[in-house]
């Protein structure tokens, strides 16, 4: 666990114990809670794949988020890191194998179009574009293109990166289909997302502050916080006006939502 996870556990405790307001009934309603590489956190299953993406939506979750690479021979997949390592114990990058050498070594890594057919529609799908090389930037333009042409860009999906220079070739999209994800870069991405009028700006919830939801307010814009864990952690976000909330526990924390909304 790196210095900045363990800060980030930390934080989560302390607002984990810390009494909230239940938010008004119009907070709980717009709240549309996105799990963050799928269900994942329980029950021994992997991020980013079929059965993580299908335990959040079996649960009424709004939205999943997930991470797109492409392989060698230009297939996109769904696979955080550069190599699935960490999750499969695969050593090889992804973008060193072709889809057929990729799934023969993890069958458990889905393309892009299998989330697109199973989910596409009925979740809305927040996919990830990482920072890395398009060899073939028009063609892989055009894979893109085809694969998203079924569904309606901002009402079935958006997508993300935290660099947002790869959204340049897609040109075929709406700027507001386009979502920045800010680290420690907050000023910077923030400017970005305003200037070329994408959706709003995501980032940890710490990060983005009050001030910066009403600069993002007057542009129409909206911010989507990460990454909630408790209760009272959500009911802070849905009480400053937070409508997108993305969580590693979504599960639990739609739970939360429609027990108060049964209420």
């Amino acid at each position: 666990m790196s210095l900045l996870d363990i800060a980030m556990a930390v934080v989560d405790s302390m607002m984990a114990i810390i009494p909230r307001q239940v938010p008004e009934r119009t907070a709980l309603e717009r709240c549309k809670i996105i799990s963050h590489r799928g269900e994942h956190s329980s029950q021994g299953v992997r991020e980013n794949t079929i059965e993580a993406f299908e335990h959040a939506r079996a649960a009424g979750v709004w939205g999943i988020e997930c991470d797109i690479r492409w392989t060698a021979d230009l297939v996109p997949v769904i696979c955080h890191d550069a190599s699935p390592q960490r999750v499969f114990g695969e050593a090889s990058a992804v973008s060193s194998l072709t889809f057929d050498q990729l799934h023969r070594r993890v069958p458990g890594i889905p393309r892009l179009a299998d989330v697109i057919q199973l989910f596409g529609g009925n979740t809305h799908l927040m996919l990830e574009l990482k920072a890395e090389p398009w060899p073939q930037p028009a063609k892989q333009r055009e894979i893109l293109r085809a694969l998203l042409a079924t569904l309606t860009p901002v009402e079935d999906y958006h997508l993300l990166a935290l660099d947002p220079k790869v959204f340049e070739p897609l040109d075929f999209l709406p700027p507001e289909c386009f979502f920045p994800v800010a680290e420690t870069n907050v000023p910077t991405i923030s400017a970005q997302a305003i200037e070329h009028g994408y959706a709003g700006l995501g980032g940890h919830y710490l990060l983005l502050t009050n001030q910066l939801k009403m600069r993002h307010a007057a542009h129409n814009q909206r911010l989507g916080t990460g990454f909630p864990t408790s209760k009272y952690c959500l009911f802070r976000e849905l009480n400053r006006g937070i409508e997108w909330v993305f969580s590693n526990d979504a599960v639990a924390l739609q739970k939360i939502l429609d027990r108060h909304l049964q209420r």
